[in-house]
C-alpha cells in the first residue's frame, strides 16, 4: 500500500490523479465493481458530512441598519441633535434627527443582497447520481456521497463530486466552467505525473463540470469543501470586498470635513466664551455651525447619482449589483478579462480547411451555419479531397446541431459540433450523410490514442474514417488524396508546415483519415496503418464581432486590458493578437511559471506581460492582487467557477449573464446580461460619467456649507446675533440638495469623457482648482449674506427680516451656481440649456418654496422667518450675479491651463499603454 496516500477518513488534499486506480482504490478501501457496502457508506457520511459546500452567516438586518449610523459626519449631527434637545429646541432636534434617520433608512434599503457566491456553489454539485452500493446500482441525491464511492458518469450528467476514472468509453467533459478552456476533455484511467495541473488531469472529474459525450466510471475521492469547486469556495469566502475608489475617497473627505467642523466648532464656542457670551448661547452656534458645515444632501445626491447611473448602464445591457461599481468601472485603469466566453463566442468553429496541397478558408462565426468556403476569396465547388475530408467530419462524429428558440447549439462535443457546422456551411446534411453510409462500428475516442475510428457501410463497400491528432494520424498513412480526391504519394512535411500555420494562428487541428475497403473494426490495430491521408480542419473559439473594437476603445480611454484564461498559451495569445490586445512582439505567460515567481518577478510581470494563459484560481487571484499592489484599480470579467474569486477581490467585477455561471454572477458587482466585452467600454463611460455629476454636486453643495460656518464664525466675531438659525440651515441645506442639487445627477454625459485618461487611484475627489472655486463662491455667500443681514437689521430693526434676506442670499447663489457646475469647464453659454430639463423643474420648486418659506404665515412660525421687503430682493439677484460673474471669469483663465494638462495626461497615458 502507498503510504503517500491519505487514509479514506482524512479530507487532506492529494495527487489523486498520480496514481493508479489499484492503488487508489485499495486505499479509499473500496472496490471498483462492487462499491462501498451501505453501512460502509453511512459510517462515512457522518465522518465527512453531506456533499454540499458550507456557507458563512450572513450580516442580519439589525446590524446592517445599526452600520448606517457608523459614519463620522452622523456623529456630529447626532451630537448637534442632543446638544439641540438638551437645550430645549426641540423643532430642532427633530429635524436633526429626521434627517438622520431619513439617511440610515435610504442606506439601509439601497445596501447590496447578502452574499449568494456559496450558495450558488453548492448548487452545482447538488444532483441525482447513479452509485455502485453493496455491488447494485442505485440513484441517490448526490448530496449523500462519501469518498470511496463508485459513480457511473454518461453524458448530460453533472458531475456530482471529484472523481478518479477507473474507466473511460468516449467519456468527454465539458470543463470551461472550472478551468476556462473551451474545448471538452477527454478522460481516461493512466495515472499522470504528481505536477499535473488541475486543468490538465485528464483522468479526474471536477465536481460541477458537465459530461458531454460518453460513459464511464470512477471513483469518489473528494466531496463538498475538499473537491476542487470547494476549494475555490473557501478562497471565496477568505476574499474580502475590497473598498471602491469612491467609497475611500468619500471616507477621506468625510474625514478631513469631521476634523474641521470640530475644530471651527470647538473654536467657535472658545471664542464665544473669551468674549463673555452666554454657554447656551455659544453652544448653540456651535451646533449651527457644525449643522451649517455638514452637506446633509450628500449622501441622499450619492444614492441618488449612483441609482440614475444604474439605471444608464441598464439600458446598455449592464447590470449592477452594488451600487458603488457604478462610479467603480469608470475610474478603472486595467481590465483583466477571461477570454472564454468573455472575449470569444465560446462556440469552436472551423476556420481553415488544409486539403490536397490547398488551403480553404470558411466564413461564420459561431455554430449558425450561414457562411461559405473559398480559396483566395474565391467561392470553390464542393468535390474531391475538400468534399470527402467534411463528409469525414460529419460521420467520424457524435455531436448533433439543433436549433433551440431560434438559437444553434450543439449537443455533444463542442469540437464535433464545430465539424457539421462547417459541412452545413459547404451545403451538405449530416442526416443524409449518415443514412447513405450508416455507422456499423466504432472505436470511440480515447486520450491515450488520441484519435476516434467509426466504420460505415456504402455501396462501395465498407470504409473506416479516422479523426484525431496530426502526429497520431500521419504515422498511420501510407498516401494522401490529391484535390481532386485521388491517392497521391504523402507529403509529410508540407501537411506538417500546414499545421504548424493553423497552430500559429490560434487554430486546434484535426487530422482526417480513411481506410477503404474496410473488413472489420475491433481494436485499434485494425487502423494501425495503410490509412490514407485526407486533410487537416482548423477551428478555434472566434473573438466577438464588436470586443475588438471595443479593447481599442478602452486604450483610447488610458485603459490596459489584460487576457487571463485558464485555456492553451498559444490560442490565448493569438486571439490576444487578434484584437489588440497583444502585439507581435509580445509573449504569453502560463500558470506553471506563474507559480514559480517570487513577489518581485511577479511585479514585473504584471507591468509587462498582457496575456496570461492556463491560469488556476489562486494564480487569477494573485495577479489581481499584484495589479492592486501598484496602485491599478481592477476590472476582472469572467463567467465561470473558477472566475469567482478574482471577480469578488477586484476593484469591480464583471461577470457574463447569458452564459456565465450562478457563482461568476453572485461574486461579481454587474453583470453583463449580453455576455459582450463591448457593453464594458459603454459601462466606462457611463460610469466616467457618474463621476463627474458627483463632483458637480459635491463643488456646488460645499461653498453653501463653507459659507454657513463663516457665516456663524463671523457674527461670534462681531459679537452680533446670528445672522442664520440652526433650523434656517437645515431649511437651506436639504431643500436646495434636493430640488437643484439632485438634479445635477441628470446631467447628460460630457462628449470628451472617453478621451481623458483614468482617474489616478488616491486622487481626491477636488482637486485645486475645485477647492479654489468652492472657497471663492463661499466667501461671496459671506460677503453678500453677512452684508446684508447687518444692513437690513439696521434698516428695518426686525432680525426675523435680516435672517430671512440672509438666507434668500444663500439659496439665490445656489441657484445661479448650478448652471455653472453644469461643466468644470466649459462657459456657460456652451452648455445646451435645455439638455437637463431636471435643472429648470429644480430651480422653478425652489422658488416656489422659498416664497412660501419667506411669505406664508405657517412657515415663517416655525422657520422665524419674516416677509423680505421688494428693494431686498434687487441685492438679492445682484449677489447671484455677482458670483456667477466670478465663477466663469475663473473658468476661462483656468480654461488654456486646463487643456494643456489634459493633453499631456493623455499622452502619458497613450505611451504608457
Amino acid at each position: 500500500m502507498d503510504p503517500t496516500l491519505r487514509p479514506p477518513d482524512d479530507d487532506t488534499p492529494h495527487p489523486w490523479h498520480a496514481h493508479g486506480v489499484e492503488s487508489v482504490s485499495a486505499r479509499l478501501a473500496t472496490d471498483v465493481h462492487h462499491g462501498l457496502d451501505h453501512e460502509e457508506a453511512r459510517r462515512r457520511l457522518g465522518v465527512h458530512g453531506v456533499n454540499r459546500l458550507s456557507q458563512p452567516p450572513g450580516r442580519g438586518p439589525v446590524r446592517r441598519l445599526l452600520l448606517q449610523f457608523h459614519q463620522p459626519l452622523i456623529y456630529i449631527l447626532l451630537l448637534s441633535g442632543a446638544a439641540a434637545a438638551v437645550l430645549g429646541e426641540w423643532v430642532d432636534a427633530a429635524v436633526i434627527f429626521g434627517v438622520v434617520l431619513v439617511n440610515a433608512v435610504v442606506g439601509f434599503i439601497q445596501e447590496g443582497r447578502a452574499e449568494q457566491a456559496l450558495a450558488a456553489l453548492a448548487r452545482t454539485v447538488s444532483s441525482e447520481v447513479s452509485v455502485q452500493r453493496g455491488g447494485a446500482r442505485h440513484r441517490l441525491d448526490a448530496a449523500h456521497l462519501v469518498p470511496g464511492d463508485v459513480v457511473h458518469l454518461a453524458a448530460g450528467d453533472r458531475v456530482p463530486a471529484d472523481v478518479r476514472i477507473a474507466h473511460a468509453a468516449g467519456l468527454q467533459a465539458s470543463e470551461a466552467a472550472l478551468t476556462g478552456e473551451s474545448a471538452a476533455v477527454a478522460k481516461h484511467s493512466a495515472a499522470l505525473p504528481a505536477p499535473t495541473r488541475v486543468a490538465e488531469r485528464s483522468n479526474m472529474a471536477f465536481a460541477g463540470t458537465l459530461v458531454v459525450a460518453g460513459q464511464g466510471r470512477g471513483l469518489v475521492v473528494a466531496t463538498g469543501d475538499a473537491t476542487e469547486t470547494g476549494r475555490i469556495a473557501q478562497m471565496l469566502a477568505g476574499t474580502e470586498a475590497l473598498e471602491t475608489p469612491l467609497t475611500r475617497a468619500m471616507g477621506r473627505f468625510s474625514n478631513l470635513l469631521l476634523v474641521v467642523i470640530l475644530a471651527l466648532a470647538a473654536m467657535t464656542f472658545a471664542l464665544g466664551l473669551a468674549r463673555g457670551e452666554s454657554a447656551v448661547e455659544m453652544l448653540m452656534a456651535a451646533v449651527a455651525l457644525a449643522v451649517g458645515a455638514i452637506p446633509e444632501g450628500l449622501p441622499a445626491a450619492l444614492t441618488v447619482t449612483l441609482a440614475i447611473g444604474v439605471a444608464r448602464m441598464a439600458r446598455r445591457r449592464a447590470i449592477i449589483r452594488r451600487l458603488p461599481a457604478v462610479e467603480t468601472l469608470g475610474s478603472t485603469t486595467v481590465i483583466c478579462s477571461d477570454k472564454t466566453g468573455t472575449l470569444t463566442e465560446n462556440q469552436m468553429t472551423v476556420e481553415s480547411i488544409y486539403v490536397g496541397g490547398q488551403v480553404y478558408a470558411v466564413s461564420g462565426r459561431g455554430y449558425a451555419p450561414v457562411g461559405r468556403l473559398s480559396r483566395d476569396g474565391l467561392p470553390v465547388p464542393l468535390s474531391g479531397a475538400l468534399r470527402e475530408c467534411l463528409v469525414a467530419g460529419v460521420l467520424c462524429n457524435d455531436a448533433a446541431l439543433i436549433k433551440r428558440d431560434g438559437e444553434w447549439t450543439v449537443d455533444g462535443d463542442p469540437t464535433e459540433g464545430a465539424l457539421i457546422v462547417a459541412a452545413r456551411k459547404a451545403g451538405l446534411d449530416e442526416a443524409s450523410i449518415a443514412a447513405g453510409c450508416p455507422r456499423v462500428d466504432e472505436l470511440p475516442f480515447d486520450a491515450v490514442r488520441q484519435t476516434m475510428a467509426t466504420r460505415h457501410r456504402t455501396d462501395a463497400g465498407a470504409v473506416i474514417f479516422v479523426k484525431g491528432a496530426l502526429e497520431r494520424i500521419i504515422p498511420r498513412c501510407a498516401r494522401m488524396l490529391d484535390a481532386e480526391g485521388q491517392p497521391a504519394p504523402l507529403d509529410a512535411s508540407a501537411i506538417d508546415v500546414a499545421a504548424q500555420r493553423m497552430a500559429a494562428s490560434g487554430l486546434r487541428v484535426l487530422a482526417f483519415a480513411r481506410l477503404s475497403p474496410a473488413p472489420r473494426l475491433a481494436c485499434d490495430a485494425d487502423v494501425a496503418g495503410d490509412l490514407s491521408f485526407i486533410g487537416l480542419q482548423g477551428m478555434i473559439d472566434p473573438p466577438r464581432a464588436r470586443a475588438t473594437a471595443a479593447v481599442k476603445a478602452c486604450h483610447q480611454a488610458g485603459i490596459e486590458v489584460k487576457m487571463i484564461t485558464g485555456d492553451h498559451g498559444l490560442t490565448a495569445l493569438a486571439i490576444a493578437r487578434q484584437m489588440g490586445i497583444a502585439n507581435d512582439d509580445d509573449t504569453v505567460v502560463v500558470g506553471r511559471e506563474l507559480a514559480a515567481m517570487d513577489e518581485m518577478q511577479l511585479a514585473a510581470a504584471v507591468r509587462s506581460v498582457r496575456v496570461f494563459a492556463r491560469v488556476e484560481p489562486a494564480e487569477k487571484l494573485r495577479l489581481v492582487r499584484a495589479l492592486q499592489a501598484h496602485r491599478a484599480v481592477v476590472a476582472m470579467t469572467g463567467d465561470g467557477v473558477n472566475d469567482a474569486p478574482a471577480l469578488k477581490a477586484a476593484d469591480i467585477g464583471v461577470a457574463m449573464g447569458a452564459g456565465g455561471t450562478d457563482v461568476a454572477k453572485e461574486a461579481a458587482d454587474m453583470v453583463l446580461t449580453d455576455d459582450n466585452f463591448a457593453t464594458i467600454e459603454a459601462a466606462v463611460e457611463v460610469g466616467r460619467g457618474v463621476y463627474d455629476n458627483l463632483v458637480k454636486f459635491i463643488t456646488w453643495t460645499l461653498p453653501t456649507n463653507f459659507g454657513e460656518g463663516l457665516v456663524i464664525l463671523a457674527a461670534i466675531f462681531a459679537g452680533v446675533t446670528l445672522p442664520i438659525t440652526p433650523l434656517q440651515i437645515l431649511w437651506i441645506n436639504m431643500t436646495t440638495a434636493v430640488l437643484l442639487g439632485m438634479s445635477l445627477a441628470f446631467e447628460p454625459i460630457e462628449s470628451d469623457v472617453m478621451h481623458r485618461a483614468p482617474r489616478p487611484p488616491g486622487q481626491p475627489m477636488l482637486d485645486r482648482v475645485l477647492v479654489g472655486r468652492i472657497v471663492l463662491v463661499g466667501v461671496v455667500m459671506l460677503a453678500g449674506a453677512f452684508g446684508l443681514f447687518v444692513r437690513w437689521s439696521g434698516l428695518s430693526g426686525d432680525v426675523a427680516v435680516a435672517r430671512s434676506v440672509a438666507v434668500n442670499v444663500f439659496v439665490m447663489v445656489e441657484i445661479v451656481f448650478l448652471f455653472a457646475c453644469r461643466s468644470q469647464r466649459r462657459p456657460l453659454w456652451r452648455i445646451a440649456p435645455f439638455s437637463n430639463s431636471w435643472v429648470w423643474g429644480g430651480v422653478l420648486a425652489q422658488v416656489l418654496l422659498q416664497a412660501a418659506f419667506t411669505y406664508w404665515a405657517p412657515m415663517q412660525a416655525v422657520f422665524g422667518t419674516a416677509a423680505v421687503p421688494p428693494a431686498a430682493w434687487a441685492e438679492i439677484v445682484g449677489i447671484g450675479l455677482v458670483a456667477l460673474v466670478i465663477v466663469e471669469l475663473e473658468k476661462a483663465i483656468r480654461r488654456p491651463h486646463d487643456a494643456s494638462m489634459r493633453k499631456s495626461a493623455a499622452q502619458a497615458s497613450s505611451s504608457g499603454k
